[in-house]
């Protein structure tokens, strides 16, 4: 027992500890994802600010450039021009070059990238610098000469225009500066501000344009459009995107997964620090590996998975001892019972104290006292029970013999019936045939040899009525097919030999009756048929065997004779007792009703089935 409790506490401690460390760890683990996700948003909002006061800021350069030249486009000498330029390229060295055009779109100034005097009327940034300050999408390098160089296919787009326009001191446009920006910086510092912000596992920083394809970012993804699919994930079913200053609803963070089947975590935030921008729709995109998103909260969680099954194990053991000890009391008192038992002792030892254990072996040591009584009271009944036994055995061997005595004396009854309904008949028209020679013999000796025939025919009959009767006492018909059909037969032989007409009806429930009693019933039936055949004088008989209901079944069998008498009796015939006490002995009830001259009326009623009405 003690084994069994102790892997009991050991079970429930691990149980325990299991549930408690997959319950507590699963929600420690969501919510340090959660967190890392929160963190991974607010990360990639931070570097969307940066990167939109970065651009905002060089935009802001542009427009200021744009002020200091509040003059008619072209009325500075170009060295001046130069002079600005120069300047604005020292402070943002990542502009490629800069330029100013008058209102018609000629080229007055530039340092790099334009040829003066040449003309930019169609391109975007010249008009749409005529109508305010812009920042145009990023494009692919090319010269803005008249005939541009051809740009190489694979050349990933870095480029992004910057434009303000000049006004008079009429406030008039009159021309515009522009600003060729490598997209080369804003990949730099992308980078540079992701390694800031996760030192040991730097992630990937994107820009997206509004259409999804990316202008910065890695190699792998540079130039093409985003395909990420989002992944279900309980952790951010509850996330709801932020809704930003314009009421139009934000990105949220979610787990995508890419055409090659990484997963990963991608966070996104949008570029709207002021119209210029919002207007370009560019987003920011940090992307991480999702197995690295989980590392920090799979650790956790196995963490908090072995500080559980440590502390369950501990608990186990604690747990153990503590039942070894409190199974000791119990262990040495199932060794006294069990001595008690084999009979090696007849007392249990019972420990001192008031715990269960000792309480429970007070109530076994009460139990065996009792049990010793009941024990002793038992010998002495059990010794008055064999002394009553050997006087009831007696008793039974003699009611045993007188039973066989009784088999034997009712073996005797039922083969003097066959005698009576057989040989006895048989020898009775043998006498009255031989009284019947004698007499022809003196006064009509001709007609002797007739009658010595219809003798010989009686003697065959007799003896094929003797051959029968012992053919039932080796095989029982009645047994093998039924009352009924057994009926049937015996009713055609006597119609046969007798020529009577007989009306036979027959209930399915009441002739397939076949047990014992069926025998004796099947006799009786024959006995009342001789006895029409030789004493009634009938022209019909009708016989029925019928199923009465409540599990009993009636025989009849009527005539039209002479009939008789039923309580005279009759020397020296015993038909009509035979029958009443085969009757008896089936438990049946046998009914005779007969007046001179007005035919018999037999009736049997036997109940084939326990009677179970209270």
């Amino acid at each position: 027992m003690a084994a069994a409790i102790a892997w009991l506490v050991i079970a429930l401690a691990a149980c325990f500890a299991t549930v408690a460390a997959i319950w507590v760890g699963g929600m420690a683990r969501a919510n340090i994802l959660q967190q890392h996700v929160q963190q991974f948003t607010l990360e990639t909002d931070a570097l969307a600010s940066d990167i939109n006061r970065a651009l905002v800021s060089r935009l802001n350069a542009v427009k200021a450039s744009a002020a200091m030249l509040r003059t008619d486009a072209g009325s500075d000498t170009p060295r001046a021009l130069h002079t600005v330029f120069d300047e604005l390229q020292s402070i943002y060295p990542e502009f490629e070059w800069i330029g100013l055009a008058d209102a018609t779109g000629k080229v007055v100034a530039a340092n790099a990238g334009l040829r003066e005097g040449s003309n930019v009327a169609e391109q975007p940034w010249l008009l749409q610098g005529l109508k305010g300050p812009w920042i145009g999408n990023v494009k692919s390098e090319a010269s803005l000469n008249e005939k541009p160089h051809p740009v190489r296919e694979d050349e990933p787009r870095r480029f992004v225009d910057m434009a303000a326009p000049v006004r008079n001191s009429k406030g008039r446009v009159v021309g515009v500066v522009t600003a060729h920006l490598s997209w080369r910086w804003a990949s730099a510092y992308a980078q540079r501000l992701s390694e800031t912000l996760y030192p040991e596992n730097p992630v990937h920083a994107m820009v997206l344009n509004r259409e999804g394809v990316v202008l910065v970012g890695p190699d792998t993804f540079q130039g093409k459009r985003w395909s990420g699919v989002a992944v279900n994930d309980k952790v951010l079913a509850d996330a709801k995107p932020a809704t930003l200053k314009d009421g139009t609803p934000g990105f949220v963070s979610a787990f995508e997964r890419l055409p090659g089947g990484q997963v990963v975590l991608v966070a996104r935030a949008g570029m709207d620090v002021n119209n210029e921008l919002k207007a370009l729709g560019w987003r920011v995109q940090f992307i991480e590996p999702a197995t690295r998103a989980y590392r920090r909260a799979n650790a956790l969680w196995m963490h908090i998975l072995l500080v559980s099954l440590g502390t369950g194990g501990f608990i186990a053991l604690l747990g153990v001892l503590v039942a070894r000890r409190l199974a000791r009391r119990l262990t040495d008192l199932t060794r006294s019972v069990e001595a008690v038992g084999k009979d090696d002792t007849s007392h249990i030892e019972v420990a001192s104290g008031s715990d269960e254990v000792v309480r429970l072996g007070v109530a076994f040591a009460d139990v065996l006292g009792a049990l010793q009584v009941e024990r002793s009271k038992l010998r002495t009944l059990s010794a008055e029970l064999e002394q009553r036994v050997a006087i009831r055995t007696r008793e039974v061997e003699r009611l045993a013999e007188e039973s066989r005595y009784a088999a034997i004396v009712r073996e005797r009854l039922k083969i003097a019936r066959d005698l009576h309904d057989t040989l006895a008949h048989s020898m009775m028209a043998m006498l009255a045939e031989v009284r019947l020679l004698r007499k022809l013999h003196v006064h009509d000796p001709g007609a002797l040899s007739d009658e010595l025939a219809h003798a010989e025919q009686v003697a065959h009959q007799g003896l094929k009525a003797a051959r029968a009767a012992i053919t039932q006492m080796r095989f029982n018909a009645v047994r093998d097919v039924g009352l009924g059909a057994a009926l049937a037969d015996a009713i055609k032989l006597f119609s046969e030999r007798t020529g009577l007409a007989v009306d036979f009806i027959s209930e399915p429930r009441a002739a397939s009756f076949a047990d014992e009693r069926a025998e004796t019933v099947f006799r009786i039936a024959e006995e009342a048929l001789r006895n029409v055949e030789r004493h009634a004088m009938a022209s019909r008989v009708r016989v029925g065997l019928r199923d009465v209901g409540e599990g009993a079944l009636e025989l009849s069998i009527d005539d039209d004779g002479v009939g008789f008498d039923p309580y005279t009796s009759h020397s020296g015939h015993y038909g009509l007792v035979g029958m009443q006490e085969q009757a008896q002995l089936i438990g049946a009830e046998l009914t005779i009703k007969s007046t001179p001259n007005e035919g018999t009326n037999l009736r049997l009623a036997l109940r084939t089935e326990p009677d179970l009405r209270p």
